[in-house]
């Protein structure tokens, strides 16, 4: 039986739906983006997971937020564009979201319960909060914004 968290509908940057079970994956990685953060650097990590380990069964994907310091203003054509443009982004993103609060999306909601944040915190901290996904959502891992993408490549060698 599969994970219902493989079911949660995601809207793509360019307007469809889909949802995890879509992607053949072994391994995804989650991560809320934005454009205009320090840490927006970390796009250019983040391409390069997904080059090194793509073929091997990773997937990344990105869910662009304006929740922190309103650090993703644009739209989804704006927000496309930029990551393309500046750090070849070719990985899945999709459409903004929020990961927080009232209007949290779903499947935000249950990577907080599945892996909360130090001392138990279910509150996504900033941009760029990294959920690594494995052994069919048995495994979910949550890594800070701080966490450079690099520093995941021994998790997700361990999962592949």
């Amino acid at each position: 039986m599969r994970d219902p968290l493989f079911d949660i509908p995601c809207q793509t940057i360019d307007g469809q739906e889909k949802t995890l079970a879509e992607f053949d994956a072994r391994v995804l990685l989650v991560v809320n983006t934005a454009s205009q953060c320090g840490f927006t650097h970390q796009y250019k990590g983040l391409e390069a997971l997904w080059k090194r380990y793509g073929a091997q069964g990773l997937v990344v994907l990105g869910f662009p937020c304006d929740q922190f310091g309103g650090q993703e203003p644009g739209d989804e054509q704006q927000i496309a564009t930029f990551c393309e443009r500046n750090y070849g982004v070719s990985f899945p993103l999709f459409a903004k979201i929020q990961v927080n609060g009232g209007d949290a999306h779903p499947l935000f909601v249950q990577l907080k319960k599945r892996a909360p944040g130090l001392l138990g915190s279910k509150a996504i901290k900033w941009n760029f909060t990294k959920f690594l996904i494995a052994d069919e959502g048995r495994s979910v891992e949550r890594f800070a914004s701080r966490t450079a993408p690099e520093a995941l490549a021994q998790s997700i060698e361990a999962h592949l």
